[in-house]
């Protein structure tokens, strides 16, 4: 067997030193932190990717969340002001406005004066929720961090890092974090999931407190519901005027109606998405104010 030389050696160990960054890239370097007002977590890199512009609305724009908006911004507030706070899970039916009202609370706060990140950790990537909370608290500033469409499903177990993340061992949840996360499900996990450990347990109750208990770790629950008529149509009122859509002799209510009835459904998407057929229509950018 011929023997390998040193150069050899070098080059096969470099390789294997490559591929095992690849699959455990380095933790973050918090001076690699761009300066950004909201940015998106990269799991496969591990970094902090800067968002250039935020997709949001004006939080006086939004219709039919009324409560919703003042409990969640009274309780972003208080945390802006690093003041005690609850992590929040906004749960309820699809469409009606919940990741759109997280959006639009962080940007009352930056237009407040307070220096507030948004990073939006990807629900496939939650697992490295523990990780990213452990590496903001070394930067001086507040996050809110924000996964969207958050829930677990049969055979998971990555709810258990954010179980994790949420109770923050002996530390406790760094004081400059907090998370908010929307769901169409009030516990995060399907009823099937949960009646499936509680009859394959050795303590059927211990389990369900198990399961249950992960929405428990948000002290802020939000609720959101399907909206009226009357709702629906004075969403699509006040975007026609927010973006100054010359409709001109359209009957933009009724179309409205109709195109809800399409839809089978009336939301707070519902109505957007007919405003994007407005506007193409009358020939209108649809640009963001600040």
């Amino acid at each position: 067997m011929t023997k390998l030389n040193d150069d050899a050696i070098l080059q096969q160990l470099k390789r294997i030193a490559d591929a095992l960054e690849r699959e455990c890239p380095p933790l973050p370097d918090r001076t690699d932190v761009l300066p950004a007002d909201a940015y998106i977590w990269h799991s496969d890199i591990r970094k902090l990717v800067p968002v250039n512009s935020v997709n949001r609305l004006s939080l006086s724009v939004l219709r039919g969340v009324n409560e919703q908006r003042d409990l969640l911004l009274t309780n972003t507030t208080a945390f802006a002001n690093k003041l005690p706070a609850n992590n929040a899970l906004l749960w309820g039916a699809r469409g009606t406005g919940k990741s759109s009202l997280v959006k639009s609370v962080h940007g009352t706060i930056l237009a407040s004066g307070f220096d507030c990140g948004l990073v939006e950790i990807h629900r496939e990537d939650i697992a490295d929720l523990p990780l990213l909370m452990t590496f903001l608290a070394t930067i001086d500033r507040q996050f809110v961090v924000f996964s969207d469409d958050l829930a677990f499903e049969q055979g998971e177990s990555t709810y258990k890092s954010l179980k994790a993340a949420l109770d923050g061992g002996i530390e406790g949840r760094p004081e400059n974090v907090i998370f908010y996360a929307t769901s169409n499900r009030r516990h995060l996990m399907p009823r099937q999931m949960m009646e499936n450990e509680r009859s394959s347990a050795i303590s059927p109750s211990e389990t369900t407190e198990e399961t249950v208990s992960l929405s428990d770790r948000f002290g802020l629950w939000i609720g959101f519901h399907s909206i009226d008529q009357d709702t629906y149509l004075d969403m699509i009122d006040t975007y026609i005027d927010y973006f100054n859509i010359k409709a001109g002799d359209i009957d933009t209510r009724a179309e409205a109606l109709t195109w809800s009835i399409g839809r089978g459904a009336r939301s707070g998407r519902v109505a957007w998405q007919y405003i994007i057929d407005l506007a193409a229509r009358t020939n209108t950018r649809l640009l963001q104010k600040n």
